[in-house]
């Protein structure tokens, strides 16, 4: 149902005190022509209600000549920020930033978070951004399950469908997301609740196989055969099956660049809230879909870029593929077992 513009104005305040702003605080809300104007409208006005120094900053459309489709997602590391160092210091300038336009996977992103400067993403439509109103109880199962994934030096996944997959862990950091954000130079994006981390460079092995149902984004399209990815060595390697299979295959390839092949992130979902079924009760380009990364006890994996985290894999296309029914393993310890959550404890929905 939707949302009224004092139910959105209401939730960002409840978002904004628990990212920690006040009077003492100033935020900076970033935007542009794509950007949903009663999201951007909302953070000012809640921004203002709680005290703090609030200021705009509207940025040209952007577009890539190799960019396709609308998603913001589709095509990465370049922005409407790109090359403009004055904007990019106004943002600096700021405790917060509510980004209603999308920067992640910019190396402009990275910079601005090194200064201490917090990042909130918000670009899902109100009704979502309501249903997945971030709590504190939220934050607790996501850091739980970051103490583990810490810790971890190995990871597993395997599942009914074929799945069989490993790599080693350690080389990159741990990464939470629960929905708002609450320390210096900490970026997040309401909404969600789930983490992830790297495979060490090199490392990832084995089968990844799509089954009916799991989910292709940026495409965002529910999966009606079975693909079948052979990795080695971190990359994907060879692609099999049968229209769905040719149409990732001639999308990653259209890029001609090796990198786009490469392992990004993975981990799981820990938010109850989100659902599998959500994609398909809004158009292509409401949103990002969120709903797909976080959806409780999926298996996310992704393609592309790791400069997020330090590394030098800068490529435009990212793909990120949630799974059902995977069993998740850590050094051996099961944290996932046929998409339920089943450890550590504190990181279960009740």
């Amino acid at each position: 149902m939707p949302v009224s513009d004092f139910e959105l104005t209401h939730m960002f305040e409840r978002v904004l005190t628990l990212s920690k702003v006040d009077a003492t605080q100033s935020v900076a809300v970033l935007k542009s022509d794509y950007s949903n104007p009663r999201i951007a409208k909302a953070a000012m006005d809640a921004a203002q209600r709680l005290g703090a120094k609030v200021f705009g900053v509207e940025l040209p459309a952007f577009n890539h000549p190799k960019a396709m489709g609308l998603d913001m997602t589709a095509y990465c590391g370049d922005t409407p920020l790109t090359g403009n160092l004055a904007a990019q210091r106004a943002l600096e300038a700021a405790d917060l930033i509510v980004d209603t336009m999308m920067l992640l996977h910019s190396p402009e992103q990275e910079q601005i978070l090194k200064t201490g400067t917090r990042i909130l993403l918000a670009v899902e439509p109100p009704e979502v951004l309501a249903r997945m109103l971030p709590t504190e109880e939220d934050k607790a199962r996501v850091v739980a399950a970051a103490e583990r994934l810490k810790r971890a030096r190995s990871i597993a996944v395997t599942s009914k469908a074929g799945t069989d997959f490993r790599a080693r862990l350690g080389q990159y950091p741990t990464v939470t997301e629960y929905g708002f954000a609450d320390e210096p130079g900490r970026w997040d994006h309401w909404p969600s609740g789930f983490l992830f981390s790297w495979p060490d460079e090199g490392s990832g092995e084995g089968t990844l196989v799509l089954d009916v149902g799991d989910i292709l984004l940026p495409f965002k399209t529910y999966t009606r055969e079975t693909i079948t990815l052979e990795i080695e060595e971190g990359f994907i390697r060879r692609i099999h099956g049968g229209f769905e299979a040719e149409y990732l295959r001639d999308y990653m390839a259209y890029f001609k660049d090796p990198e786009v092949y490469g392992i990004s992130h993975i981990g799981w979902g820990l938010q109850p809230r989100a659902q599998w079924t959500a994609m398909g009760l809004h158009d292509k380009n409401d949103g990002m879909c969120m709903d797909a990364r976080a959806f409780y006890g999926n298996f996310l994996f992704s393609t592309g870029p790791n400069t997020e985290v330090g590394g030098s894999r800068k490529t435009p296309c990212h793909m990120d593929i949630p799974l059902r029914g995977c069993d998740i393993h850590l050094d051996g310890e099961p944290v996932v077992l046929a998409g339920d959550v089943v450890a550590p404890e504190a990181s279960r929905a009740p």
